[in-house]
C-alpha cells in the first residue's frame, strides 16, 4: 500500500502572508520647493539626491544631499556653485559610491516657526563683518530639504524679515528685471 506523496490537505484557513510596505526613504520623495532631478543609491541603501529649485534671476543651480548621512553641498571645489546637472550627478555618484549610511526617516515638514528659524540661521551664516551681501535664493539650496517650502514662501519670509529687522536685512526693487533684491547688512563694528 503506497501512501500518496503529498497527502496533507488544508483543513483550516491559514492567514495569507502580507509583507509590510517598504518605508519611503527617498526613492519617490518630492518635498515642496525642491525639484529632484536624479537619485543615487548609496552602499547601504541611503538615497543621494541631485536637486534644484525654481530658476531664479541668476539661473539654475544644483545641490546634492544625502538622506542617510549629513552630506550636503551646493558647490564644487570652493565657491563655484554647481551650474550643471551633469556635474551635480557626478558629485552625487561619487558620494553614493563611498557612503555607508543606512537610510533614515525622511525629514518631516517643519511648522512655520521652525522654517523661519532655518531662514534666520541661513541669513546669519551668510552675514559678513566687512561688506554687505546680496541674498540669492541659491543660498537656501542647502536648506531646501529641511525647509520644504516654495520659493515664494522664502521670498515672503525675507520680505517680512526686511520689514521687521531693517538693521539686518533690506529690500528694494531689482535694478534689472522684476522682483525684489534683498541685502544682508554687515555686522556693526564694535
Amino acid at each position: 500500500m503506497a501512501l500518496p506523496l503529498f497527502s496533507r490537505t488544508r483543513t483550516a484557513t491559514e492567514p495569507e502572508f502580507a509583507p509590510e510596505p517598504w518605508p519611503e526613504i527617498g526613492e519617490t520623495w518630492k518635498p515642496e520647493g525642491v525639484i529632484v532631478s536624479q537619485r543615487f543609491l548609496g552602499l547601504a541603501g541611503a538615497v543621494v539626491l541631485v536637486y534644484t529649485a525654481e530658476a531664479g534671476v541668476n539661473g539654475v543651480y544644483y545641490a546634492v544631499g544625502c538622506l542617510g548621512c549629513t552630506y550636503l553641498t551646493r558647490s564644487k571645489g570652493g565657491d563655484h556653485y554647481i551650474s550643471s546637472e551633469q556635474t551635480a550627478g557626478e558629485i552625487a555618484n561619487a558620494h553614493a559610491a563611498q557612503c555607508r549610511a543606512l537610510p533614515r526617516d525622511l525629514p518631516p515638514r517643519p511648522d512655520d516657526a521652525t522654517a523661519r528659524e532655518i531662514v534666520g540661521r541661513r541669513l546669519h551664516r551668510e552675514r559678513r563683518s566687512d561688506h554687505d551681501v546680496t541674498v540669492h535664493l541659491t543660498a537656501f539650496h542647502l536648506d531646501r530639504l529641511a525647509l520644504q517650502r516654495s520659493t515664494a514662501w522664502i521670498e515672503e519670509e525675507l520680505q517680512r524679515l526686511a520689514d521687521e529687522k531693517p538693521e539686518i536685512l533690506t529690500a528694494k526693487p531689482r535694478t534689472y528685471g522684476t522682483g525684489t533684491e534683498f541685502t544682508i547688512l554687515r555686522f556693526p563694528k564694535r
